[in-house]
Order: C-alpha cells, then structure tokens, then sequence
C-alpha cells in the first residue's frame, strides 16, 4: 500500500506560480506512474498531468499544457507539479494518486485519495 501526501498548495495571484508535492511513503515503487488530479467545487474530479515511473513520459490535460510541468525525484520518493501562468479557473483541491500504468492512470477509478491540497487563484 502506498500512502501519498499532498502540500505545498496555496493563494496566488492570476499569472503567478506555485509548485505542488507529492511525497509516498509505504509501499512505493519508482516504476510506478503518479498524476495530478484537481477538483473544483461544484464540478467532478479531472486529471491534470501524469508522469511515468522512470519520469520520460508525461501527460497533461489540453487546459493546462504549457503552463504546468510534472517531474519527480524518486530518491525522495516525491513527485512535483510546478504550475506557473496560473489562472483563475486553476483554483480547487489538487491531489495525487498512483498506478502501475501510466497510460492507465488518468481514467483509472481509485477507491482512496487523500487529503489534497487546496489552490486559490485570485483575479
């Protein structure tokens, strides 16, 4: 079982930056793909980028392309997600998971997640 914990959240002008972590303790395994996964209120959760185990493949959704990159360090076990040119429409409680398959991971349907990290974007 691989734990996850999400920080590094906050508020930010439009236009400013911030860069999310996600640390896993447990279980964890560098081959494992972990994404980025957001949820404003009101509205479903929706994936926003993921990255393979070995960190040379990435993904992103079409709005946030070109304005967030995901990487990871796996001797710290954490995975990052710096987000710069933010937007009003960014704000919402940002959260990790992870799955062996990174080409699985976006639609894939988790049972767990954890405690988020909230994203405030102000105009």
């Amino acid at each position: 079982q691989v734990q996850l914990v999400e920080s590094g959240g906050g508020l930010v002008q439009a236009g400013g930056s911030l860069r999310l972590s996600c640390v896993a303790s447990g279980r964890t395994s560098s081959t494992f793909a972990v994404a980025w996964f957001r949820q404003a209120p009101g509205k479903e959760r929706e994936f926003v980028a993921a990255i393979g185990g070995s960190g040379g493949s990435t993904y992103y959704a079409d709005s946030v392309r070109g304005r967030f990159t995901i990487s990871r360090d796996n001797a710290k076990n954490t995975v990052y997600l710096q987000m710069n040119n933010l937007k009003p429409e960014d704000t919402a409680v940002y959260y990790c998971n992870a799955h062996p398959s990174v080409q699985a991971i976006s639609s894939y349907d988790f049972d767990s997640w954890g405690q988020g990290t909230q994203v405030t974007v102000s105009s």
